[in-house]
């Protein structure tokens, strides 16, 4: 069967219904007021008498009385896209592996590219991860850490993250790229993070801000995790300069598994990025990694956990992030 042969994928009003009974399985709630199930539909009229709008409602609290819709305060708020394209935008994006390029979007959902750039982005806020986490890698388990650099940063570096001036004028290594590090719970999530700098002190806090305690630390033999060591149970490093990649349980392949597969989504998917969107790059990353098959999560599950990720999230197009 087609993937988008199921109704909320072809028609408006399916989708309005499939999104209402995904974000509102009690009734309608006001976005204004937060009150459950106390709206009722209106319809508008436009200026050639016909019908403007369907799916609107209107609050029946007396102090509040006003208009809302399923996307009014989501991602998808004021948009001229269909609904139903938004849906099959989301399910592409969350069934892809590496990702799907604007232009992708653009030719399949047969809208402009600047609009499928701009949804992309507003899927990719969707996933992103909000609210209070708890501590990764509780009841000693395993966490492993590890940083890698990606794409010229916008400003050049002239010091390794050590203080020491940079050398080697070649392509390799570290100089004027943007740093990523990551943390990655074995058999668990991941969090990713572009910083600035991958110095010890930033690093450090990202361990200690996102690690338990009662946790394993993995890392590689990097010195910028040794104060690390102070705020878990145990810090075990793999030696990759005697090309030694495993010990008993002690390596790191699980996070660079994941930087692989977001080095070649950004290499063979969307070829450009510029430093200041590549936080929602990551975003995007993270949340398929952390929805993955292997916890369960198949590309329908996947799409829907997205979806319940819009609320709250609009983003503006002259919105400098």
């Amino acid at each position: 069967m087609d993937t988008f042969s199921a109704p909320h994928f072809t028609s408006d009003e399916a989708a309005r219904k499939f999104l209402s009974g995904l974000r509102w399985p009690g009734g309608p709630v006001c976005p204004h007021c937060g009150v459950v199930n106390h709206a009722y539909a209106i319809e508008r009229v436009g200026k050639t008498g016909k019908p403007a709008a369907f799916g609107v409602y209107r609050c029946a609290e007396r102090v509040c009385r006003k208009d809302f819709s399923v996307t009014t305060g989501t991602v998808m708020e004021r948009s001229h896209i269909a609904l139903h394209k938004w849906l099959q935008g989301f399910y592409m994006m969350a069934s892809a592996k590496k990702g799907v390029s604007a232009h992708q979007l653009h030719r399949t959902l047969g809208i402009t590219y600047k609009a499928a750039w701009f949804m992309a982005h507003r899927i990719r806020e969707a996933m992103r991860a909000g609210g209070l986490v708890e501590p990764m890698g509780g009841s000693g388990k395993v966490v492993e850490a590890d940083e890698t650099y990606f794409g010229k940063t916008s400003k050049r570096q002239t010091h390794r993250t050590s203080g020491e001036r940079f050398i080697n004028r070649g392509h390799k290594g570290p100089a004027n790229k943007r740093a990523v590090v990551a943390l990655v719970e074995r058999g668990g999530t991941v969090r990713s993070f572009h910083v600035a700098r991958a110095d010890k002190k930033t690093v450090t806090k990202i361990v200690t801000d996102n690690v338990s305690r009662e946790a394993r630390l993995h890392t590689d033999e990097s010195l910028l995790y040794g104060a690390a060591k102070e705020h878990v149970s145990s810090h075990e490093k793999i030696r990759h300069s005697r090309n030694e990649y495993v010990r008993g349980d002690v390596t790191t392949n699980s996070v660079e598994g994941f930087f692989s597969i977001f080095k070649r989504g950004m290499v063979g998917t969307y070829q450009h990025c510029s430093e200041k969107h590549l936080h929602r790059y990551l975003s995007e990353f993270d949340f398929r990694y952390n929805n993955r098959i292997a916890l369960g999560v198949n590309d329908e599950m996947r799409a829907n956990n997205a979806l319940k990720g819009i609320e709250g999230k609009r983003l503006t197009y002259r919105q400098p992030d």
